[in-house]
């Protein structure tokens, strides 16, 4: 016999999410459940335009496909909607660029760590991201001026570098790119 006073689990799907404020808040669903952050602080700001200033640049210019940053919903299943702050999206993908979301997975997802979202982007969106696919994942820090660049093997990331301060970073999904750091944390 169950315990009527047990509460059940509500399972919040992308209708759910459609339904909520647009406020300055950043709302994801992770596995059915509301996650919610305020919005990034300046250095964070600073550091995602950094970098999608430098991987904008190189995917337009060889035609590789689409840089999306924030805000801009990704829906990997009815359960799992997110906001990550930067994505690109080959040539191949193009299809899942839709109207007002990416249905599907991009070839990389970039979360820029923020207090209030250390826990889901070390965590559960690392799950959720291997679940649904997608090849490659960075974690920057701007805090401690580091990315850490994880490539998805048998549904699980395996870290593929760690660059710190002002390394070269050569990012393996785009192999003819150099990113010299300090200009990101700049």
């Amino acid at each position: 016999m169950s315990d009527p006073t047990q509460s059940r689990r509500i399972i919040l799907t992308y209708e759910d999410y459609l339904s909520l404020p647009d406020d300055r808040n950043r709302y994801q669903i992770l596995e059915g459940e509301l996650a919610v952050a305020p919005s990034p602080s300046v250095r964070h700001q600073k550091v995602s335009r950094n970098l999608e200033l430098v991987l904008f640049s190189h995917v337009k210019a060889r035609h590789l496909g689409e840089i999306l940053y924030a805000p801009v919903d990704i829906v990997l299943d009815d359960i799992n909607i997110v906001v990550p702050d930067m994505v690109f999206v080959s040539k191949a993908r193009e299809s899942f660029i839709k109207d007002k979301k990416i249905a599907g997975s991009p070839d990389l997802i970039i979360e820029i760590l923020s207090p209030s979202s250390l826990r889901y982007d070390r965590i559960s969106k690392t799950q959720i991201y291997a679940k649904h696919g997608v090849e490659w994942y960075w974690i920057v820090d701007a805090d401690h001026q580091t990315i850490e660049e994880y490539h998805l093997e048998d549904h699980a990331y395996k870290i593929a570098g760690t660059y710190e301060r002002d390394a070269l970073f050569c990012p393996q999904i785009f192999p003819e790119l150099q990113i010299p750091l300090s200009q990101v944390w700049a």
